[in-house]
């Protein structure tokens, strides 16, 4: 390593420590860097800067599965797909519930209601929400949620019962959605980021690397996610489910994901950076190298189609490097 390189990762680490934003030559460049070990390093200097060292640690719950009419090329569940999956309509709140509850149990602190809809129907949301209300009424613990398209009337009504944050998730660069998706645009899903912002609610917004894209369009994720300012960014691991288009398609290594989360780091200092759907594939047992490379938030327990480490695993993880629990 040349100590132009090694100079040069310091800088950028001192910018962003004081507050001055890098530019894409930059982060291209740190992407790029031939001392990954020094990348992840600086990035997880600023991690600790300016989030400590608490890790945010959500289970989620796949609560209506399957028969999504979006054309999402990396997705088990829609319907343009084949995958092989258990599709069932909206779980009952007592389900929900319950696995709210067992989340609790076993250590997380927040709890987040997925539902594979482009948006839901009046009557799901209606029962959604009163689902919502009696976790709140029964848990001490966050709720969150992803429900497909928000408008902004409905936005306000999640934020007035106690919703804290709210995914949709931009999936992919903009050069690169349309051949991932047909059925929706990049601006529909920037419209809802707006609209969960703009009435209040914490925004959560992230993307699937591993999809053919290139390095420059990985850059250009991490830009378009930090115009929106969100409050969690989760960086899912595309695996390749077969019955989708992207089944055994492209590879993804441990160092391109250290890359992507150390960058995005210093891209966006202040954001939780969640190690998300496809960490225990890709990173095996290796995601403490990525949680002192940048990362600070993680997804435990499982995905929406895909088991995951169990909660208490992960917590104990944490405490082995020196972390803790948000």
């Amino acid at each position: 390593m040349s100590n132009l390189t090694k100079d040069f990762i310091y800088e950028k680490m001192f910018n962003v420590l004081s507050d001055k934003p890098i530019n894409f030559q930059d982060a291209m460049k740190l992407i790029n860097s031939t001392d990954l070990d020094l990348l992840a390093d600086c990035a997880n200097q600023i991690t600790v800067k300016f989030g400590g060292d608490k890790v945010d640690v959500e289970t989620l719950i796949n609560a209506k599965s399957g028969r999504c009419p979006e054309d999402c090329s990396f997705c088990s569940q829609s319907t343009f797909n084949t995958t092989k999956i258990e599709k069932y309509p909206l779980l009952t709140p007592e389900m929900i519930l319950g696995q709210a509850e067992s989340a609790k149990e076993n250590g997380a602190n927040s709890f987040c209601i997925v539902c594979a809809y482009r948006a839901p129907p009046e009557q799901d949301f209606v029962q959604i929400c009163n689902t919502i209300k009696l976790i709140k009424e029964r848990l001490d613990m966050d709720v969150n949620t992803s429900l497909g398209f928000m408008t902004r009337d409905r936005a306000q009504i999640l934020k007035r019962i106690g919703v804290k944050r709210y995914n949709h998730n931009l999936e992919t660069a903009k050069s690169l959605f349309d051949q991932i998706c047909t059925t929706h645009s990049y601006e529909d899903r920037i419209n809802t980021a707006k609209i969960v912002k703009e009435v209040g609610l914490e925004l959560c917004s992230g993307g699937i690397i591993g999809m053919g894209e290139s390095v420059e369009q990985r850059v250009e994720l991490g830009f378009a996610l930090q115009s929106l300012n969100p409050d969690e960014v989760p960086i899912n691991m595309l695996i390749g489910r077969e019955g989708t288009p992207l089944y055994n398609k492209y590879s993804l290594t441990e160092e391109e994901i250290i890359r992507t989360i150390a960058t995005f780091r210093f891209l966006m200092p202040r954001t939780i950076l969640k190690i998300a759907g496809g960490r225990e594939v890709h990173l095996k047992k290796n995601d403490k190298k990525v949680l002192k490379a940048g990362a600070n938030g993680i997804i435990s327990g499982g995905y929406l189609t895909t088991k995951g480490n169990k909660p208490l695993d992960d917590i104990r993880m944490l405490k082995e490097i020196g972390l803790k629990q948000k």
